[in-house]
């Protein structure tokens, strides 16, 4: 499972990139996995499944599993991991009552039309089935985002149409699952400074293209050396070691 892109223009996905530069994603999704407590036998669908990384560990424990992501090439590493994975938009779930579980790691943030994706997992459970997330929620980057938003406006370059995440809050989150008739069962923000494998000029080159969009490659390079001098004062401890400011929603409902 991974950070999954739906409709982030510019956002593409390489996956030997993705595992240099971004393997603590999965590593991560291990807590809500262990919240999902899989069974036997269970039909689940993992949506945003990434590499597959997490998903095959559903497998392993004896479920049977549906990995989706809107990244062809990702759901082609899924494949070679072993993972039955098929290329769909999370916004346009097509299944009608069939999982006893939607799971989904550090992707739902890609994810721009909440309700709708939020519809499409109601509808993909079984009456009584559970919906257990984790993603990015309020405040998450900021930091990050306040200096590629102030990199851009310092070249005269809106920002506008190119912040590509959705970050909610624990009640904004909260009211959307109720009103598709989710009984929210657990909910909550987890402050999550994450050490970063290859510094943040690795995390910028994973995650951030969308802010650097249809710029040419001198303009980006810019964009992303006044970036990393705005950050290094709060998230570069002097030695060269980069923490990203992360902020992650848990989320547990019934359907």
């Amino acid at each position: 499972m991974t950070n999954t892109p739906q409709n982030a223009p510019g956002q593409n996905w390489d996956v030997s990139g993705y595992a240099e530069h971004a393997h603590f994603v999965p590593k991560q999704g291990i807590d809500v996995l262990k919240q999902l407590a899989p069974q036997p036998g269970e039909r689940i669908l993992d949506l945003g499944c990434g590499d597959g990384t997490l998903t095959a560990q559903l497998v392993q424990r004896g479920a049977d599993v549906l990995g989706i992501d809107a990244s062809e090439d990702m759901v082609n590493a899924a494949r070679l991991r072993g993972v039955t994975a098929r290329v769909v938009d999370g916004h346009q779930l097509p299944f009608d009552h069939e999982f006893d579980a939607v799971f989904s790691n550090a992707a739902l943030h890609w994810m721009l039309d909440p309700q709708a994706v939020l519809a499409g997992v109601k509808r993909a459970l079984k009456p009584g089935g559970r919906f257990v997330a984790e993603f990015g929620g309020h405040g998450n980057v900021a930091a990050i985002c306040t200096a590629l938003i102030a990199s851009l406006q310092f070249r005269g370059i809106s920002s506008r149409g190119r912040h590509p995440w959705y970050f909610p809050t624990t009640q904004e989150y909260s009211h959307l699952l109720q009103t598709v008739g989710f009984r929210v069962e657990s909910i909550e923000l987890i402050p999550r400074p994450t050490p970063l494998p290859t510094g943040m000029a690795g995390w910028l080159e994973t995650f951030a293209s969308p802010f650097l969009h249809g710029l040419d490659e001198d303009l980006k390079v810019a964009v992303v050396d006044n970036t990393m001098s705005l950050l290094a004062h709060s998230l570069s401890d002097g030695q060269g070691n980069w923490t990203a400011d992360y902020v992650r929603l848990r989320v547990s409902a019934r359907a």
